[in-house]
C-alpha cells in the first residue's frame, strides 16, 4: 500500500509538474507575441504621419474674395525616405488645395506639396516642403511572400485620433476590388486588423515590422470597421512611388490598340464573342500593328471581328481591366507574348510594349 501511495503521489507530482511547465510556456509565448507586437509599434510610429487635407472654399452671396481653408478630410502616411517624401492614398488627398503633416512627437505642423497620384492603384505621394532632418523611413517587405494566418499590424489617426495601433492577421489574399479609380486593383491583401476612416494611407505591417500594404478600404455598411479590410499589397506600391517622384506620373506600357469589350461588341454590332478581350483599332505604328495583330474591319456591308486577346505572358484576359492590370507590372520596351484567336483559330505574337498614350 505504501509503495502503491508512493507511485500516486510521484504520478500526480509529475503531473503538476507539466501543467506548470505548460503554463510557464503558454504565457511565455504571449508575452513575446505582446513583445513583438510592441517593438513593431515603437520601431515604426514615429514613420507614421498624420494628414489633413485642406479646401478652399468661397462662402455668401458675394462669394468672399478671400477664400476660407476647412479641413476637407484627414487620413494617415508613412514616410518613404529622408527626402521627405511621404506615401499615401489618393482618395485621402483628392480635392485638396494644401496638405499638412504632423509628424510623431512634433508639435509643429508641416506643410506639404502634392508630387504625384495614381488614382487607379489609390496610390499618391506628397513631399514635406520644409521636412526636418530628423526622419524616419519605413522598411520595406516583400508582399509576394505573405501566407494567410500571419500576423497584420495597422498603425494610423483612426477618426483623427493619433498613433493608435490595432493588430489581427492576414485574412486573404489576391482580392481584387474594385478602386477609386474606377478599375480593378488586383492582389489585395484582405486583413481583420480594425480599419477605421482616418486610417487610410497608413501602413500594414508584418511580424518583423516591415510594410506589406497601405491600408485603403473597409466593407461596412455602417462606415467603420467590421473585420474585412483591405490593403493595396507593398510590391505594388513599390512598383508606382519611385515613378511618381521622378516624373510625377506613372508612365504605362501598352500594347498600341483601343480594345472593345465584349458587351459592346454585341450590343452595338450584335456580334457575340465567348472569351476574351476584341481589338477594337489597332494603332499605325504601334506596337500592336509592328506585331501583326489585327483590328476589327468593315466593307460595305459587314463589320469583322479583329483578334481576340485571351492571355498575354500567360496570364488570362477577359476584359480591360485584366489588360491594364497585367501590363501595370511591365516597363516600356518589356516584350510579351500576347495569345489571340483569329478567324477561330489560336495564335501567338510578341509585342514589344510601347509607351501607353492617350489617343
Amino acid at each position: 500500500m505504501k509503495n502503491l501511495s508512493l507511485a500516486t503521489l510521484l504520478v500526480a507530482l509529475l503531473q503538476v509538474q507539466t501543467y506548470a511547465l505548460f503554463e510557464i510556456n503558454e504565457n511565455k509565448a504571449l508575452l513575446e507575441n505582446e513583445k513583438n507586437t510592441i517593438s513593431i509599434f515603437k520601431d515604426n510610429v514615429k514613420s507614421v504621419v498624420h494628414i489633413s487635407n485642406i479646401k478652399k472654399v468661397r462662402r455668401g452671396f458675394f462669394m468672399d474674395l478671400n477664400p476660407m481653408e476647412v479641413v476637407e478630410g484627414e487620413g494617415t502616411g508613412f514616410i518613404w525616405n529622408s527626402d521627405g517624401y511621404i506615401v499615401t492614398n489618393f482618395h485621402v488627398v483628392q480635392g485638396g488645395s494644401k496638405f499638412t503633416v504632423k509628424l510623431h512627437k512634433d508639435p509643429k505642423e508641416y506643410e506639404a506639396k502634392l508630387v504625384g497620384t495614381e488614382p487607379s492603384k489609390d496610390v499618391a505621394v506628397l513631399k514635406l516642403i520644409d521636412a526636418p532632418s530628423s526622419l524616419t523611413n519605413v522598411k520595406l517587405g516583400d508582399s509576394k511572400e505573405l501566407q494567410v494566418g500571419q500576423k497584420a499590424v495597422a498603425i494610423g489617426n483612426p477618426f483623427g485620433l493619433d498613433n493608435t495601433l490595432t493588430q489581427g492577421i492576414v485574412s486573404a489574399l489576391g482580392r481584387s476590388i474594385t478602386g477609386i479609380g474606377g478599375v480593378k486593383i488586383f492582389d489585395m491583401i484582405q486583413t481583420d486588423t480594425s480599419i477605421n476612416p482616418g486610417n487610410s494611407g497608413g501602413p500594414l505591417l508584418n511580424s518583423s515590422g516591415e510594410v506589406i500594404g497601405m491600408n485603403t478600404m473597409i466593407f461596412s455598411k455602417s462606415g467603420s470597421s467590421a473585420g474585412v479590410g483591405f490593403s493595396v499589397p507593398i510590391n505594388t506600391i513599390k512598383s508606382i512611388v519611385p515613378q511618381l517622384i521622378k516624373y510625377g506620373e506613372v508612365k504605362r506600357a501598352g500594347l498600341g490598340i483601343r480594345p472593345i469589350s465584349r458587351e459592346e461588341l454585341a450590343y452595338y454590332y450584335g456580334i457575340k464573342v465567348e472569351k476574351g478581350l476584341p481589338i477594337g483599332f489597332v494603332f499605325k505604328d504601334g506596337a500592336a500593328a509592328d506585331a501583326g495583330l489585327l483590328g476589327m474591319t468593315q466593307d460595305r456591308e459587314n463589320i469583322y471581328v479583329g483578334d481576340v486577346i485571351t492571355a498575354i505572358d500567360g496570364k488570362s484576359v477577359d476584359s480591360f481591366d485584366d489588360i491594364f492590370n497585367i501590363l501595370f507590372e511591365y516597363k516600356i520596351g518589356d516584350k510579351v507574348e500576347v495569345s489571340y484567336i483569329r478567324d477561330k483559330k489560336k495564335a501567338k505574337a510578341t509585342v514589344k510594349l510601347e509607351a501607353l498614350k492617350a489617343r
